[in-house]
């Protein structure tokens, strides 16, 4: 597989603190709506409400900050999938400059498979895992 464009926008002068750059919680933002279109091209749904009853919950965040956007910055999230378990799964979403071609920033986030009834944790089932290992892919790869 290959990285995913999930997320397009603008760094807007809103989205910028005192030291002139995009703030953390704009970051933050922006990757949760790319993490919303990434679990919908991987066969979830939208609104969480999976034919299996499961969903993928967010249990921690990663982020690295590499280079500052700053006010009229156009951007572009990029999503992969970097490992499938149990009962979690890992993923990526950078953010790159589309001007600079420069990455902004990264989040390495892990999601638990939830069990939308009773509210836990569960193994992930054999075949949303099998449909999953489809879309693992390496994060150093470019292409």
């Amino acid at each position: 597989m290959s990285w995913m464009e999930t997320c397009r926008g603008v760094v807007y002068p809103w989205h910028c603190d005192h030291l002139g750059h995009m703030n953390v919680q704009h970051y933050v933002g922006h990757f949760d709506i790319a993490a919303f279109h990434f679990l919908v091209e991987l066969g979830f749904k939208a609104d969480g409400n999976q034919d299996e009853g499961i969903s993928l919950v967010d249990a921690q965040h990663t982020i690295q900050y590499k280079n500052e956007q700053r006010v009229g910055a156009l951007f572009k999230i990029e999503s992969a999938l970097l490992k499938v378990g149990n009962k979690s799964v890992t993923m990526m979403h950078r953010l790159v400059n589309i001007e600079t071609k420069l990455i902004g920033a990264t989040t390495e986030v892990v999601c638990v498979c939830f069990d939308l009834a009773t509210r836990s944790s569960v193994p992930i089932p054999d075949d949303v895992r099998e449909r999953l290992g489809g879309f693992i892919m390496d994060p150093d790869d470019e292409t």
